[in-house]
């Protein structure tokens, strides 16, 4: 069975889960009413599931190639792309200035969750793009928005994100890419970026680089550098693709996956480039983008789990094997019954913290309130660290349910799990993700991690009449966690060995505590599910706060020596 966008489940966290209503009933946002969210998720999962989902297949045969300098895209995708810009998706959530829908990013996060499941490798191209128009709206000069931000926002042009290179990848204050004043405002870029995604392609009018790159006068680290503009072509007075800039895709690289996204090798050969934000603040204007496309990338490993646990639990529901009781079917099975629950149920976790970032996000934008912001900005690790885990993870389960021809390529199971691998990697890996948790959002002393505590506890306390076994359990992890928080308060020696656990055990709470909401609000499917999480998937957060507390000790005693020894190596 081909992948079906979850409108239902989409259209559930919006009402009962993420608090979607606080968003419309603002003046920023009036315009997201019931009936408008319903039409915008009801075209676009029309669109996913026509267009984009027949391409996904296509994208992993025939993959996108290099001839003689030009990218040329996987069969189909030029329609596709076409179909996702004539529809104004990618400007979804852009501002009406700029000629954008201007529509909550609550909104445009579902579209991206069900994009991502229909085909991820062609949903790439939009995220880029969305991610520079957000840069561009908040960093760059006022000729730049009014020449690039209509083109970017229509789908017309696409954009792209520079920032690693061989020898600078989680470290990109090492970059060596240079530029140079050519006296007239702009400047001659010139260096090699690597893991360029969707670099070039054959389907729009123009290509928007956004470059790091250091100036003659900037200092070491990522205090020197700046954020420069480079076009594959250069636009002529009347904003029309001139000519071809002193850039060029080198090679494509053979991936794990995403073969219809093309990742590219780029040359900067003294092409010209225009300052975005001031001089040397090229990382406060990249992190806008980043922090965006954080919020996406944890989106699209959610998409990806829910096709893989689409076609896992279709498959268990047809596959006969062994001595089933019920239908016969190996659904029937206590082991396979486990996984596609342990799939279905953080699944919903998953999205319903990504949910109420965008939600964060979008009230802090209608406000101007810090505490949103400060929401947002906690969320945001959460959301990219755990959405992508648990992608990951759902799409090795979906192989497992299929047993051995899950390991078979015509299934498709396979190419789940390849596709979403490398989300826990790009846009800042998993890792560093749980370090600017426990470093720069705990920075403020814990408040923003407090408050989400807080209201755990809150919600918890309310469940208690109604759902005591499960409220019980929440409230206990939730105060679990907030002693592991102040534990890390007080040893900030030990917050980097103790990160990645803390960020999977504050998911596992936050997602309990949504699993409860939906108990709440919900039918019995609802209750059962949220009895499986609580009682199964929770109690993993005592462990993980054990390993936090633990601190460095145990990681650090482990010496490089005592890695190699005994094996070889």
């Amino acid at each position: 069975m081909p992948y079906r966008s979850p409108l239902a489940e989409l259209r559930f966290h919006l009402d009962h889960v993420a608090g979607f209503a606080r968003v419309a009933a603002t003046d920023r946002f009036a315009e997201a009413t019931p009936d408008m969210v319903d039409a915008v998720l009801t075209e676009a999962a029309r669109l996913c599931d026509e267009v984009l989902v027949p391409l996904n297949r296509q994208g992993d045969l025939h993959p996108a190639r290099l001839e003689n300098g030009v990218i040329r895209t996987s069969p189909g995708f030029a329609d596709g792309y076409r179909a996702i810009a004539e529809g104004g998706w990618i400007g979804l959530a852009a501002s009406p200035d700029w000629g954008g829908a201007g529509l909550p990013l609550a909104l445009a996060t579902c579209v991206n969750d069900m994009m991502s499941g229909a085909c991820l490798a062609l949903q790439l191209n939009p995220l880029m793009t969305q991610g520079q128009i957000e840069a561009l709206g908040h960093h760059a000069s006022p000729e730049i928005q009014a020449l690039y931000l209509p083109k970017l926002v229509s789908g017309e042009w696409s954009g792209t994100m520079n920032l690693t290179e061989a020898q600078a990848g989680s470290d990109v204050g090492a970059l060596r890419t240079r530029a140079e004043p050519l006296g007239d405002g702009t400047y001659a870029i010139t260096g090699e970026k690597i893991y360029i995604t969707w670099a070039d392609n054959d389907f729009t009018a123009n290509v928007v680089h956004m470059v790091l790159a250091r100036l003659p006068d900037g200092p070491s680290g990522t205090k020197g550098i700046s954020l420069f503009l480079v076009p594959k072509l250069i636009p002529d007075g009347g904003g029309r693709p001139g000519e071809r800039n002193a850039l060029r895709p080198l090679k494509l690289e053979h991936k794990l996956g995403l073969h219809g996204s093309p990742t590219a090798v780029m040359s900067y050969e003294g092409a010209r480039g225009w300052l975005v934000g001031p001089p040397h603040g090229g990382m406060a204007a990249m992190f806008t983008m980043m922090n965006n496309a954080r919020l996406g990338v944890g989106v699209q490993g959610i998409g990806v789990a829910e096709a893989a646990f689409q076609q896992a639990l279709d498959w268990a529901r047809t596959r006969r094997q062994g001595r089933a009781e019920g239908s016969g079917a190996i659904v029937e099975h206590a082991d396979v019954r486990r996984m596609l629950a342990t799939m279905k149920a953080d699944l919903f976790a998953a999205r319903a913290i990504a949910l109420d970032c965008a939600v964060a996000l979008d009230m802090a934008t209608a406000t101007g309130d810090p505490l949103w912001t400060a929401r947002a900005a906690f969320l945001t690790p959460i959301a990219k660290g755990f959405g992508t885990d648990v992608g990951h993870e759902v799409a090795q389960l979906g192989i497992q349910v299929h047993g051995g021809m899950g390991f078979i390529e015509e299934t498709g199971a396979a190419q789940y799990a390849r596709d979403v691998r490398v989300t826990q990697i790009y846009e800042g890996t998993n890792g560093i993700q749980a370090l600017d948790l426990v470093g720069r959002k705990l920075a403020d002393g814990g408040e923003a991690a407090g408050r989400l505590i807080d209201e755990t506890v809150e919600i918890a306390a309310l469940a208690r009449a109604s759902h005591p076994d499960l409220a019980e359990p929440v409230w206990q992890a939730a105060e679990t966690l907030r002693e592991g928080t102040e534990w890390l308060l007080t040893h900030p020696g030990d917050r980097a060995a103790g990160a990645t656990p803390y960020l999977r055990a504050f998911a596992r709470v936050l997602g309990a505590r949504a699993h409860l909401l939906a108990a709440m609000a919900g039918d019995g499917a609802r209750e059962r599910l949220a009895a499986f999480y609580v009682h199964r998937l929770l109690p993993s957060h005592g462990g993980l706060m054990a390993q936090v507390r633990d601190g460095a000790r145990a990681v650090m005693a482990v010496t490089p020596h005592d890695l190699g020894s005994g094996g070889g190596a």
